[in-house]
């Protein structure tokens, strides 16, 4: 089902994730980073195909409340995740470089080893104009495998 590349570059998160459930079991296995303008395409259907397979996600457009303080909210769903999935799309690059939300969680996300980019819409060509150090860590990508699949890689990664 992976690629020796996705097998090489999967497997320190992988190891991470095995790691914090031992010591932090109720963690959330994901957390999913994406453009605002995706939240109710990509994203959600991202989101709806992990959750199927039994993954609990972190989407912004379920666990923020109204009335709740967005970026700490945010922060405590980065705090509380095992795994940090970044959907990479066009509007993602666009919304980069304006140094908003998404810029933030991507930047937290960036700190950790357990990182795994997910290229939709776009290259990793496109990606790395944008955020170098992003576009240096390897994950999966949407031209290559349906989104059905890169879902089911990603919810056989945090498998516990």
């Amino acid at each position: 089902m992976y690629t020796p590349a996705e097998i090489q570059a999967l497997t320190p998160v992988r190891k991470s994730v095995e790691d914090l459930a031992e010591k932090l079991p109720d963690l959330r296995d994901v957390f999913l980073c994406h453009a605002w303008d995706d939240r109710k395409g990509a994203a959600k259907e991202l989101h709806d195909l992990l959750q199927s397979l039994g993954v609990s996600v972190w989407f912004s457009e379920k666990d923020v409340g109204l009335g709740q303080p967005l970026m700490r909210t945010i922060d405590k769903g980065l705090a509380n995740s095992r795994v940090g999935i970044v959907l990479v799309t066009p509007e993602l690059l666009r919304r980069l470089p304006k140094e908003g939300i998404a810029d933030k969680e991507l930047s937290a996300l960036l700190a950790r080893d357990r990182l795994v980019p997910i290229v939709h819409g776009t290259t990793y060509e496109a990606l790395r104009e944008v955020s170098p150090l992003l576009g240096s860590r390897s994950g999966l990508d949407t031209a290559e495998e349906p989104m059905a699949d890169v879902a089911a890689k990603l919810a056989e990664l945090v498998d516990l």
